[in-house]
């Protein structure tokens, strides 16, 4: 008879990287559920625990064994089964001994087909406990490990050093050997607090032995959780609000085990750099969170994580505080340091950095996206002189000294010296809107000039690492072009700008010097940016054939293909489309086999119902088109949905195909004509039923 326990399985080791950890914590909870699921084991639920020095994975109500499985295998037609004598053939024979059994013992399997020889079993399922150890060492083998380690004279790996290992099925201990440890229930608490052995009597107790005599807490999500509260408790005692980011968060989580707040202060004087400069000290070197006030400026204050509970919190206090003086000092140092020279006289030094072999120095790409801020700016009637002067700055704040030092903060650092040295604010923002969106769902630029510059030096990338060849592929794409296809594109439909795309990669192309094949590289370049902008528009609710409709009349403007494809989306919820959208498939179809369109001879058609058509098609035809001069897509589509009892009465009534040529000719123009007036908008063929 089946039962179930609860497992649990934990793997001790030195210090984890805390970067990774829950990433490596998720990925040993999925490999394990993974190879429970294909083993056919059923349990209830699963969680996952990751501390500094351990990844955990906790099933519960994991059943005994596998179910029994009854197998059936076919064998050869009856009619192939005997000899003439009445023997059984050899094939028989065959089979019956590749089951394990006698001729006598096989059935006989009917179905609408034929009849076969058959052996059906009953397969025994295996005991959890004999499977659990290939199930682990496997999802610790599929872990994602960059860079795997050996220690001592061991031949195992991983990404530390392990030092104990914990499974447990129920409270019994499944004895196997993992990354070259023994399994046993014995377990290590804090490093500090409690390094002595404990044991976990079953699995359930698991949390609470840690918790009570290791001081660990095993729950990295509940750690979190202690962190933010703890941090906001020690911020409001100092008159404040902790700033806290999500990554920062969770990487203090990863650090500590047993989490203790220590709040911490520094010179205000420091308080007159960009808070921006003082927030990435204090998060990325020393992993602190900023303190703020309740308008949003920053405290002179900040809140740190010590893994212990010291006697002597003070210490750790000066100790931080001594620590991060210095970090503060050198971000002073260098923001008096870079503005003795204006970004203007850093423009030479872009010279010295090369920006990719073939397409030159970022000075090169400055003056190429000079000129394609000047293109963009054009079209959409704003300040040239504006774009010029924010593209000519664009990449000089990467030689100053602080975005030497911090490199995440490149961009930002250009608008704040932008600012200081008298540049026009449009000027100064687009400096750091160039980088927007940051990443998905982030805002795009919001300033004229940001979305200018923006999409020129996105532009400027895709198809200058295009024109040199390094087309991405599979998950590869160290120029992050993907990302700069889709920024874009976010940046012209998001807000509202008409540029005419395939024209811009064209002048765009045109900048540069080295031999490519021009002609190619376009349209590589416009069908990776449509392909982009397809994933977008799906991951918006549009569906695929809405899209392919859209993209079939290849407009070249990505917010008039929003506008098409939300009037298309709109359109096919109207009674009338899926006829509509059926004639038209008809049409395309009859128009494919004719080789010429000339103009409809009203004379020469002779029918009530093509003439109705010719009629209708005509009135329809002027109703849109001061529909189509202001893009207005839902009401020329609405407007051609009158035609339906008209197209189907056509279709009842008339043989277009007739074997009076010239008749043929006219109703295959009318046809023509009213095709054309639906592709001004999309290809609603594309639309299915």
């Amino acid at each position: 008879m089946t039962t179930s326990n609860h497992l649990l399985f934990e793997l001790g080791s030195e210090e984890l990287p805390p970067k990774t950890l829950v990433k490596l914590s998720t990925a040993l909870l999925d490999g394990i559920v993974k190879g429970l699921q294909d083993a056919d084991v059923p349990f209830t639920a699963s969680k996952a625990f990751a501390t500094p020095r351990r990844l955990a994975v906790y099933i519960e109500n994991l059943a005994s064994a596998q179910p029994d499985k009854t197998v059936e295998k076919r064998g050869p037609a009856i009619q192939a089964a005997f000899a003439p004598d009445g023997t059984p053939s050899k094939a028989a024979s065959s089979f019956a001994a590749s089951c394990g059994t006698t001729f006598e013992q096989l059935e006989r399997l009917k179905t609408d087909k034929g009849e076969w020889l058959a052996f059906t079993q009953v397969v025994k399922g295996q005991a959890t406990e004999n499977l659990i150890p290939d199930i682990i060492r496997q999802s610790i083998a599929a872990l994602p490990i960059a860079k795997r380690m050996r220690w001592g004279s061991f031949s195992t790996e991983f990404v530390r050093p392990v030092h104990w290992a914990v499974l447990l099925y129920g409270e019994k201990v499944i004895s196997t050997e993992i990354l070259g440890l023994t399994t046993s229930n014995t377990t290590l608490g804090h490093r500090f607090h409690a390094p002595k052995t404990l044991t976990i009597t079953k699995p359930e107790d698991y949390q609470d032995v840690l918790f009570t005599q290791g001081k660990v807490i095993a729950d990295i999500e509940q750690r979190k959780t202690i962190i933010s509260d703890s941090a906001q408790k020690a911020a409001a005692a100092v008159g404040g609000i902790a700033h806290i980011e999500a990554d920062l968060l969770e990487e203090i989580a990863a650090l500590n085990e047993w989490p203790v707040p220590i709040t911490g202060g520094f010179d205000p004087r420091y308080l007159e750099l960009p808070p921006e400069v003082l927030i990435t000290t204090m998060q990325t070197n020393q992993k602190y969170f900023p303190v703020e006030n309740a308008s949003g400026g920053l405290l002179a204050h900040f809140i740190t994580f010590s893994n212990i509970e010291s006697t002597r919190p003070l210490s750790i206090q000066q100790g931080n505080e001594r620590v991060v003086t210095p970090r503060l000092s050198d971000a002073e140092f260098f923001w008096k340091q870079d503005r003795k020279k204006t970004l203007a006289d850093r423009v030479d030094s872009l010279s010295n950095i090369v920006f990719q072999q073939k397409l030159g120095t970022v000075a090169e790409k400055t003056q190429r996206v000079i000129q394609l801020s000047e293109f963009i700016a054009n079209q959409l009637k704003l300040d040239v002189a504006k774009a010029k002067r924010a593209a000519l700055l664009a990449k000089t704040d990467l030689m100053t000294e602080m975005v030497g030092e911090f490199g995440n903060l490149q961009g930002l650092m250009g608008r704040y010296y932008a600012l200081v040295e008298g540049e026009p604010t449009e000027v100064a923002y687009a400096l750091e809107e160039q980088y927007f969106p940051k990443q998905s769902g982030s805002p795009t630029a919001t300033t004229a000039i940001g979305q200018v510059l923006a999409i020129a030096e996105k532009i400027d990338t895709l198809t200058g690492i295009f024109s040199a060849g390094l087309i991405p592929t599979g998950d590869k794409d160290p120029y992050a072009l993907r990302r700069a296809a889709l920024g874009a594109l976010r940046t012209l439909i998001e807000n509202n700008l008409t540029v005419d795309i395939c024209e811009l990669i064209a002048y765009s192309a045109s900048l540069f010097t080295h031999e490519f094949d021009k002609e190619k590289t376009q349209s590589l370049v416009i069908d990776f940016i449509f392909e982009r902008l397809k994933g977008y528009c799906l991951d918006k609710g549009y569906s695929a054939d809405e899209f392919d409709a859209v993209i079939s009349v290849k407009p070249t403007d990505p917010l008039d293909f929003m506008q098409r494809l939300a009037a298309v989306k709109t359109f096919r919820q109207l009674p009338e489309a899926e006829s509509l959208a059926a004639a038209n498939k008809r049409i395309s179809n009859i128009l494919k086999k004719s080789e010429t369109k000339p103009a409809v001879a009203i004379g020469q058609l002779v029918e009530v119902a093509e003439l109705e058509l010719l009629k209708a098609a005509t009135a329809s035809g002027t109703d849109i088109q001061p529909l189509l001069a202001q893009r207005d897509y839902q009401g020329t589509l609405n407007r051609l949905a009158q035609l339906r009892s008209t197209v189907d009465a056509f279709f009842d009534n008339v043989m277009v195909m007739s074997d009076d040529l010239e008749l043929r000719a006219n109703r295959l123009a009318l046809l023509s004509s009213l095709s054309d007036q639906f592709l001004t908008c999309a290809d609603i063929s594309k639309l299915q039923a």
